[in-house]
């Protein structure tokens, strides 16, 4: 393996030799599990599982979340065909963005693996990775089967962000923004989201939205919506991100007993059940004309885009390994 923590630098340092040179090389983005000491420690096992298969690898550990998408273009532009993000969904949005942001032969030549160390990851569960199922993650990056997937796209003021799960716009994006807030305060993660939903109780919980699906026009006040090429949280259960279409969920304001009930369906697989959620799916471009404002996330990342704005999805646009 060759360690490229000072990859950020303009000629980095590479050392050591790899056990396994006529094998393509991996090239690896390690980040950190926010809030969670001797974060090293699951770096180290991971170390270990891949020198037990004799991977040849180079790899990076984020200094920050936001290193991530510069971090992958710096990748993606030497001779490496396989990128592995050892992260949650936010990284693996980041690492996705830094991506299609180069040249078109980049994304067709690369393939994109995941190792789930994340608090959010949903996209990985969906083909089956689990955290505490690295050995047969790894299996599964070194057998390299490859697919397809869908890539989903946002686009407000003529800027593209892209996302393999799900947008949410509202409540929840509200609960994403409050939690990174917190989570700079008391520093753990389950303490951030009780913070967050506390503090939920002073927030709007509402927003006027006017939206365009289909041939329907929502125009109502709304808890959230969700527009997922996946599962998004639970949101868009039915979504699969390889047939070419968008799943999209709205939420109207429940009450106390109806949103009791709405949590424990969302943890069950029954959320498209709930009286309040209206279901819609759609392989055209869905509008958002007016929001009032109301926070967006990408795959659990709160991002800057106010209405109006546009989703839609790009089919089978980048190589992603899955188990096999």
């Amino acid at each position: 393996m060759r360690d490229m923590s000072d990859a950020h630098e303009s000629k980095p340092s590479l050392q050591g030799t790899a056990k396994a040179p006529e094998s393509p090389r991996w090239a690896i983005i390690y980040c950190p599990k926010q809030g969670v000491r001797n974060s090293q420690k699951r770096w180290e096992r991971i170390q270990q599982l891949l020198t037990d298969r004799n991977v040849a690898y180079d790899f990076v550990q984020s200094e920050s979340p936001d290193s991530v998408g510069r971090l992958t273009q710096m990748l993606c532009q030497q001779s490496y065909d396989t990128l592995v993000i050892v992260g949650g969904d936010s990284a693996l949005n980041r690492a996705l963005n830094g991506m299609l942001a180069l040249d078109d032969s980049v994304r067709q030549r690369m393939a994109l693996g995941i190792i789930p160390n994340g608090r959010g990851n949903d996209f990985a569960s969906f083909w089956g990775f689990v955290e505490n199922g690295d050995e047969q993650t790894i299996d599964s990056l070194i057998r390299r089967r490859l697919r397809k997937v869908d890539v989903g796209r946002i686009t407000s003021g003529g800027e593209h962000r892209y996302f393999l799960n799900c947008v949410n716009v509202g409540l929840v994006a509200n609960i994403m923004k409050l939690k990174y807030k917190t989570r700079r305060i008391f520093g753990l993660s389950s303490l951030s989201y009780l913070s967050s939903m506390f503090l939920l109780l002073f927030q709007r919980l509402e927003s006027r939205m006017h939206v365009k699906i289909n041939e329907d026009v929502i125009s109502a006040k709304v808890m959230t919506v969700c527009v997922g090429s996946c599962r998004g949280y639970g949101q868009t259960p039915n979504a699969v991100p390889y047939n070419g279409m968008l799943d999209m969920s709205v939420i109207s304001h429940p009450e106390m007993t109806q949103l009791i009930a709405g949590i424990w369906m969302l943890f069950t697989g029954k959320f498209l059940n709930h009286k309040k959620v209206r279901a819609y799916r759609t392989s055209r471009r869905i509008q958002f004309l007016d929001t009032h404002n109301a926070t967006v996330s990408t795959d659990g990342m709160v991002v800057a885009a106010s209405a109006p704005f546009t989703i839609d999805i790009l089919p089978e646009h980048i190589n992603f390994i899955i188990p096999g």
